[in-house]
């Protein structure tokens, strides 16, 4: 089927570094292909550091998110000025989200699940979403900003509190962009590095070497880059046994109940970095 082209993606998390975490390879295929990717971020991460905090954190947040859209290749990386811990879905954080979808004339939304995951912020970050989505077409609906023709299909990502508890509808083979996704991880160092290690005593050892970081966060955040058994019925569906057998780093993902329905050639043509003959059962 024919597209207009680029296609264009944004993907929605609750705090800086999680688009990067849980959909950062995924994003890299895209930009390698020529498409746009922006990440929104619905707060600042003012919390998220044993030392820092404030403005003076917010404002180290959004430089590290602005160095991993560096590596990923992408176009934006958006961090809004909410405060850390206080998204609710709200009517105010729905027309936000509804302008951001309609601004970025988003063909797939990426986002969290609305029902699942510990954190209140990804969850009602996913409810936000799944109330704005179906008002982005809506065009006398906040009419200041054009609403789009058609509805964007959205792909739910879980995050490490839901890994066990999610349906992998689809998931995408990112060994070829590892390097790039553990790079933009790398830059989000107040995430993966000093806060982790204060909790775990280890802030006189932290990685320096390249080499030594990639280890560290390939063990630390394991379930974030590397195929699980869970992963590997929707990898064979869409890549065949033999190529899915040799995939090692993988993300997945799950189709919205509230996404408009599309059929399998428009799966494919909006995720081009899957395999032609793949067959999707939805």
């Amino acid at each position: 089927m024919e597209l207009r082209q680029p296609i264009r993606v944004i993907v929605i998390a609750a705090h800086p570094d999680e688009a990067d975490m849980y959909a950062g390879g995924t994003a890299a295929l895209f930009a390698e292909a020529g498409h746009k990717v922006k990440f929104l971020s619905l707060t600042n991460g003012d919390c998220g550091h044993y030392e820092l905090r404030g403005e003076e954190l917010a404002q180290r947040r959004k430089q590290e998110a602005l160095a991993a859209a560096k590596c990923l290749g992408i176009e934006e990386y958006e961090v809004m000025d909410t405060p850390d811990g206080t998204i609710e879905p709200t009517l105010p954080f729905r027309n936000e989200v509804i302008r951001q979808i309609r601004r970025w004339k988003a063909d797939l939304v990426i986002s969290f699940h609305p029902e699942g995951g510990i954190s209140p912020d990804n969850r009602y970050t996913g409810k936000i979403v799944s109330d704005a989505v179906p008002f982005t077409t809506v065009s006398n609906y906040l009419p200041d900003e054009p609403g789009l023709t058609t509805r964007p299909l959205v792909l739910l990502m879980p995050d490490t509190t839901m890994i066990h508890d999610y349906r992998p509808d689809i998931v995408i083979d990112v060994g070829r962009t590892i390097e790039k996704k553990l790079l933009a991880c790398d830059a989000h160092a107040t995430q993966f590095y000093e806060s982790p290690a204060w909790h775990s005593g280890t802030l006189d050892r932290l990685p320096a070497l390249w080499e030594d970081k990639k280890k560290h966060l390939l063990e630390g955040w394991s379930e974030t880059f590397y195929v699980s058994l869970k992963m590997m019925p929707a990898l064979e569906r869409w890549y065949g046994a033999r190529r899915a057998a040799e995939v090692r780093y993988a993300e997945p993902f799950e189709i919205a109940r509230y996404s408009r329905s599309a059929s399998l050639e428009e799966w494919k043509a909006y995720l081009p970095m899957l395999a032609d003959e793949a067959d999707l059962k939805q």
